[in-house]
């Protein structure tokens, strides 16, 4: 599971970055949007861009990721983007830089404390909480950042640590500490964590949206 994971993953993330624009980057905002509001109309988008805090946080770090790689827009237009961004960072506690790999349908549950380290990968879906970290180990068997499939939930408070893969549909439970692989629709919790069902995230994972960039990551349910 754990190698059929990073290579869909990393499958993903190429495919994305062979089409870096705005326009796909205008896709994954608009799907993150669909998370929040269950549509995708400008009124809403001003809505939560305005209010709430974790879309504001994830277009402003999505469009950073984008114009950092874009020519003259990379000394033009990312500087004060990058500012602003630093900005929500103190204001609102998260901390998740421009250059990590999200896939689309992110959803910032609340804000405060969420961390997250620059070389951890986030499938489509993925749900993330108030205190939640994503945290790297520097020695032993998983050196690394943390890989998550797709429409995993991670509750408040929990911290998943090291290259380890947590699987598609998965939740880890409050204040749960993460350091071992964790499968396919499992729930764990305690520290160390361990499964403790597999009834997987069904439930806490709303208003999904295609992961396939040729559709335009358009809704799914």
């Amino acid at each position: 599971m754990d190698n059929a994971l990073v290579k869909n993953v990393e499958a993903r993330d190429t495919g994305a970055n062979q089409r870096r624009s705005l326009r796909y980057t205008w896709a994954l905002i608009r799907s993150d949007l669909y998370r929040y509001a269950g549509n995708r109309t400008t009124r809403s988008f001003l809505r939560h861009f305005l209010f709430t805090p974790g879309f504001k946080y994830s277009t402003v770090m999505r469009l950073c990721g984008c114009l950092k790689k874009r020519g003259i827009a990379r000394f033009i237009l990312y500087p004060p983007l990058k500012l602003l961004l630093l900005r929500y960072r103190y204001k609102y506690g998260i901390a998740i830089p421009e250059y990590t790999r999200i896939g689309p349908g992110f959803f910032i549950n609340r804000f405060g404390n969420i961390m997250v380290n620059g070389d951890a990968v986030i499938g489509a879906n993925c749900n993330i909480t108030h205190g939640s970290m994503l945290g790297q180990m520097n020695r032993g068997a998983y050196q690394g950042s943390p890989i998550l499939g797709d429409g995993v939930f991670l509750a408040a408070g929990c911290k998943v640590i090291g290259k380890i893969t947590i699987g598609h549909r998965a939740a880890v439970g409050a204040n749960a500490v993460v350091t071992k692989p964790v499968p396919d629709d499992a729930v764990v919790g305690g520290i160390p964590a361990k499964i403790l069902s597999m009834n997987g995230s069904n439930g806490y994972i709303n208003r999904q949206v295609d992961d396939d960039y040729r559709t335009g990551f358009r809704p799914i349910s």
